[in-house]
């Protein structure tokens, strides 16, 4: 767990985004890979697999569970003129949950919440123009749910978060001895909150009905900003080298964590079928940047819509290790609330994946495969199409057991 939390928090950003250099970067999804799949939804869970999205779920967790995902991603990006590929490869979530009573289970682990990266350049006549960035946000959590009653379930999450943002800007000209390079840090430090409920309800004898909501509010959280203004020259090894460093005094801001709304339902039949849908609203346009303002930029409220389920053909065969296989799909569409030029920057995807049992106990593996795209190339944007290829393990025992026999 330590080697890989190391390995998780020492990657240089999640992602290949350009837009990630927008707000505190591009937000990264929270859930497993078994909610992936089905579209990013959050609305089901079961005693077997750890929610992340809904911190309510947990009320109905029977088992310990430890549970660890990372993923491949291959990006395609292009404008109206150039056309680029990028790889990258992360670890996702860590997390360990269990219950503590037959009503209540608890929940802790590491996530990333957002990710920078990103490496472009233009040119225009002599003058070449390099933008880069790199780290993100990450996030420690700690979860509780209890079961109310029969079929309601509440929940609770504290996160810390904590991270460090780094952008670059270098300027050279053709013929000059001497470039220009900017470097912004910003250090981000604080804590929100999240609250969840499930309820679920039997309509027939084989037919369920589950509705959930999430609320995170608002809260601040804090950013200390630097600046380091230099003149750079190329040495002897074809490097650049900083002289004549000027540290740019920024003021430290504090911005809001933007609020959130997630509302989910869908019906099925307990142990073979779900398929279910879910609504996020986020009020993104009260978000600011952290210590510099972009003209052609703005923020708006995000909306996010996802649709997705499973199907298991048989899931207690003895006869057949197929039949006892989870079939999940998923179809998601997100309005970034981001906004450049006057051009909406939203993203889509379509995703699909199985879980295979393992073992003779009740864990699994877990693969899940998603297409997607985000941007657009009108106005001179980019374009981003990805490939995301994610497997996870959810290893399930049983502790707090008495012994009745030595």
């Amino acid at each position: 767990m330590l080697v890989m939390a190391g390995n998780a928090f020492g990657q240089e950003g999640g992602t290949a985004s350009p837009y990630s250099f927008f707000g505190i970067g591009t937000q990264q999804f929270r859930g497993t890979y078994e909610n992936r799949a089905m579209g990013g939804m959050g609305v089901y869970s079961d005693s077997l697999h750890l929610n992340l999205l809904n911190p309510a779920q947990l009320g109905r967790l029977r088992f310990v569970t430890f549970t660890v995902g990372g993923s491949h991603t291959e990006v395609n990006l292009k404008d109206n003129v150039n056309e680029n590929s990028n790889s990258i490869s992360t670890i996702d979530y860590l997390a360990l949950s269990f219950p503590v009573s037959k009503r209540a289970g608890v929940s802790f682990g590491l996530v990333p919440f957002t990710s920078v990266g990103y490496d472009l350049s233009d040119g225009e006549d002599e003058t070449i123009n390099t933008f880069s960035g790199r780290g993100g946000v990450n996030r420690v959590f700690l979860s509780a749910g209890y079961k109310v009653t029969k079929g309601l379930y509440i929940g609770a999450s504290a996160n810390y978060n904590f991270g460090n943002i780094q952008n670059e800007t270098l300027r050279t000209i053709d013929g000059a001895e001497l470039g220009t390079r900017e470097r912004n840090r910003s250090d981000i430090l604080g804590f929100t909150f999240e609250l969840g409920a499930q309820y679920d309800v039997m309509l027939t004898d084989k037919l369920e009905l589950r509705s959930s909501v999430k609320y995170v509010p608002a809260t601040e959280v804090e950013s200390e900003n630097e600046r380091q203004v230099s003149s750079v020259v190329f040495n002897n090894l074809g490097l650049l080298q900083d002289i004549d460093i000027i540290e740019v005094p920024v003021g430290d801001t504090n911005f809001d964590f933007p609020s959130s709304v997630t509302f989910g339902a869908g019906l099925g039949e307990p142990n073979k079928w779900f398929f279910g849908a879910e609504y996020t609203s986020q009020k993104n346009s009260t978000f600011t940047n952290r210590g510099f303002e972009i003209e052609n930029a703005r923020f708006e409220d995000a909306t996010q819509f996802r649709l997705g389920g499973f199907y298991i053909p048989k899931y207690n065969s003895v006869s057949s290790y197929f039949e006892r296989i989870t079939y999940r799909a998923g179809f998601r569409y997100e309005e970034s609330g981001i906004v450049i030029d006057n051009e909406d920057i939203n993203e889509f995807g379509i995703s699909f994946g199985v879980g295979l049992p393992a073992g003779r106990r009740l864990s699994n593996i877990n693969f899940t495969f998603e297409f997607g795209q985000r941007g657009t190339t009108n106005s001179g944007l980019v374009q981003e199409n990805f490939f995301n290829a994610g497997i996870s393990l959810s290893l399930n025992d049983i502790w707090f057991i008495q012994s009745k026999f030595n």
